[in-house]
């Protein structure tokens, strides 16, 4: 049996939609929970009863907020859950994993909503501001490993319109499932040029594989790089 040391730590999972990060996120749930520790499963936005209001009205189709307010609105739910999840959770020693964080603001808020400003289509906030107010908010709490779930942006898409049709929301998308390819081609972009920023955080994982293979990738990385200063692994009998 393994036995893990009991500190908190926060885990982050990002990639586009239809990535398979609520698949992974559940596996990786289960299979640390089989070896005895609490795992706190959450995602953005959307955690907290305030979360759940802005997340319907960050993702409702109908509404269509400028760059800033949209931003603002994320950090509200961001700063929410916090408080009311993430930090009483790693008070306890609990896992987290997080189905998006921080580094989704960074993309769809910065980096793509830039590229799509660039074509006159969206203004965007720089990502000097995002940043200084990602950490205003957070203070100390950061992610101390980001899966980044790498597969094609049509791949991706095609994905999450399979998944509405099986839980019968034919036509059902929410506003950024709407956007056109090059939207979300951009977002996969942001993501990897972030990986590539913040190596010592990222780990990318291919997501074109069988949902298995997946998983043995993340449970591969995340023992390379957890099980080290504030994890231990024990073998017993």
């Amino acid at each position: 049996m393994v036995e893990i040391s009991k500190s908190g730590i926060l885990i982050s999972f990002e990639g586009i939609e239809g990535c398979g990060k609520s698949t992974q996120i559940t596996m990786l749930a289960e299979r640390l929970r089989s070896l005895g520790r609490e795992v706190v499963v959450s995602r953005e936005p959307g955690a907290t009863p305030l979360g759940k209001q802005l997340r319907d009205l960050l993702l409702n189709p109908t509404n269509n907020p400028d760059a800033l307010t949209e931003l603002l609105l994320y950090l509200a739910d961001r700063r929410e859950h916090c408080r009311r999840v993430i930090s009483p959770a790693l008070a306890r020693g609990a896992i987290i994993l997080l189905d998006r964080f921080i580094d989704s603001t960074w993309v769809y808020q910065g980096y793509a909503a830039a590229a799509a400003g660039a074509n006159g289509e969206r203004e965007s906030v720089s990502v000097e501001i995002i940043d200084s107010l990602n950490r205003l908010v957070l203070g100390s709490v950061w992610p101390k490993l980001t899966f980044l779930l790498d597969c094609p942006a049509e791949t991706g898409l095609n994905r999450a319109r399979r998944r509405n049709h099986d839980a019968g929301e034919v036509g059902i998308a929410d506003r950024f499932e709407q956007r056109h390819l090059d939207f979300h081609e951009q977002v996969q972009a942001g993501f990897l040029h972030l990986a590539e920023v913040e190596c010592e955080r990222f780990c990318v994982v291919d997501a074109k594989k069988m949902i298995d293979d997946i998983h043995n990738d993340i449970w591969h990385q995340f023992s390379n790089r957890i099980l080290g200063p504030n994890f231990r692994a024990v073998t017993s009998g």
